[in-house]
């Protein structure tokens, strides 16, 4: 496997244009970003910001296509749909390589997951269309669901396609035209996806793009009195800011924010097996998943023996260039965020936690680029502040408990509620641990990922569900038309 350069992968032009009522268009400022590989500290591509200006004929556009959208019959939007996951399949090895380059994914990881997850959102969203009863009967009364309006979408770093699909999928599916603002750190493959829906004969104004940052795209987007809902993934900090942009103008807001999940092995789980797989999972991504479980739970009397399972497992992480392929982990995703790591890093070290493996610092043999070792800390206690903060990285922070009542306490103390996991080899005991965790959604014995499966938070975790039927029904109004059927 080797990474191609952006000239190869991408219409160049298109970096430096937006997606607006179905064309490619020059945007109204010259405003160049430099998109860092995360691999090289070099750039990978240079994109340019859009303005309010630019915002603003993309919401224009996404208002004057919605009314025809929301009514093109549902078998319509379906052959849209197939079109686009027939495009995704085909243009796998393109949006693979472009996260590699935008993100610091490793090829293996991105043409495993990044893109294949990406592409369920769709399905599930085409799916569950395929079956939406849109009208209901309550007695004499019409309960109908109808597509909210325009929707603003702003997207992360970390999962730059995935979090596109899942929300544009539903956006588009249950007749809602879109304004797509991707993060400017990882931009690349959302503009191959732009690419994708035009080749899919998307209508013109039903999906708009414009590259930008917070203040001079987001924000506007956020309070935009055209705009009917804004959906928002990305830190607490940045969601109550557009929390509040959007407050005046009274739209829905859906915001999947961060997560400190806990994993609580109970007393009877089977060591051995649970916790290399929770590490994995701790760490999958690199740590930059908001709903990663970072804090592990173990009894007290275990914990020494779970120190040495966590190391072994951190440990036979293979860090590794994007086109190495034994390589499971690659660079984290950008600078700001690579320094983030390093400083909690060292914060848990000074609070007093014991660095089981890992450390401050890039692991041997790399001497540039955002690389980071695989840390586990044990004797963490839960004030601390590597058990509360969201670090965002490849760090997981080994808690012990005294009783299992104890360990749902440590898991409910934070201000998120976005995931949890629960380990036992007692079916029951584990779905009654997981009934009184306060967050959006509970995994037992690492099950497979289920796309159909509500996911959001509790808490400073956000608001709202994205995935499955829930994810679609937050672009949907209800209207209920009392006397509809006044013979029945």
């Amino acid at each position: 496997m080797t990474i191609q350069p952006v000239e190869q992968l991408l219409d160049t032009r298109r970096l430096a244009q937006a997606y607006i009522n179905g064309e490619w268009v020059a945007l109204s400022q010259d405003k160049p970003f430099d998109v860092i590989n995360p691999a090289t500290e070099e750039p990978a591509a240079t994109i340019g910001l859009g303005g309010k200006q630019d915002l603003n004929a993309a919401v224009a556009a996404a208002k004057k296509a919605f009314p025809l959208w929301a009514a093109t019959p549902v078998e319509e939007r379906l052959a849209v749909l197939d079109k686009v996951l027939e495009l995704i399949d085909e243009r796998a090895d393109k949006l693979a390589n472009l996260m590699s380059l935008e993100m610091g994914a490793t090829l293996g990881y991105a043409l495993s997951t990044q893109v294949p997850l990406a592409a369920a959102h769709i399905r599930v969203a085409r799916e569950n269309l395929a079956s939406y009863e849109f009208t209901k009967m309550r007695g004499t009364t019409a309960i109908t669901r109808e597509p909210i309006g325009v929707a603003g979408l702003i997207t992360p770093w970390n999962w730059p396609l995935y979090q596109v699909t899942a929300k544009v999928g539903p956006a588009l599916a249950v007749g809602c035209s879109v304004v797509l603002k991707p993060s400017e750190l990882s931009p690349l493959s959302a503009l191959a996806f732009a690419e994708i829906l035009h080749d899919a004969g998307i209508p013109a104004g039903v999906f708009n793009l414009v590259n930008g940052n917070g203040m001079d795209v987001g924000e506007p987007l956020a309070s935009h009195p055209d705009v009917d809902m804004v959906s928002f993934t990305g830190s607490t900090r940045a969601g109550i800011l557009v929390a509040q942009a959007a407050a005046p103008t009274v739209k829905r807001v859906g915001q999947e924010l961060g997560g400190k999940s806990p994993n609580i092995l109970l007393p009877d789980a089977d060591f051995a097996n649970a916790v290399g797989p929770g590490v994995q999972a701790g760490m999958r991504n690199n740590g930059q998943s908001c709903s990663a479980p970072t804090r592990m739970l173990v009894p007290r009397e275990r914990l020494a023996e779970v120190e040495q399972l966590a190391a072994t497992a951190a440990e036979s992480i293979v860090i590794g260039f994007a086109d190495n392929e034994l390589a499971t982990h690659g660079p984290l995703a950008n600078r700001p965020q690579f320094e983030r790591v390093q400083t909690m890093i060292q914060r848990g070290i000074d609070e007093g936690a014991r660095c089981v493996t890992g450390g401050p610092g890039r692991p041997d043999g790399f001497e540039r680029g955002f690389y980071t070792r695989p840390t586990v800390f044990s004797d963490v206690t839960p004030d601390m502040a590597i058990a509360q903060e969201e670090i965002f990285g490849p760090v997981l922070c080994l808690i012990p408990y005294d009783s299992v009542e104890h360990a749902i306490e440590i898991a409910n103390d934070t201000v998120y509620g976005l995931a949890a996991h629960v380990q036992s080899a007692d079916l029951a005991a584990a779905r009654a641990v997981a009934r009184q965790i306060r967050s959006g959604q509970v995994l037992i014995n690492y099950p497979a990922w289920d796309p159909q499966a509500p996911f959001g938070g509790y808490k400073q975790s956000g608001s709202g569900r994205e995935y499955g039927i829930e994810g679609l029904e937050e672009y949907l109004e209800t209207k209920a038309i009392v006397g509809y059927d006044v013979e029945a």
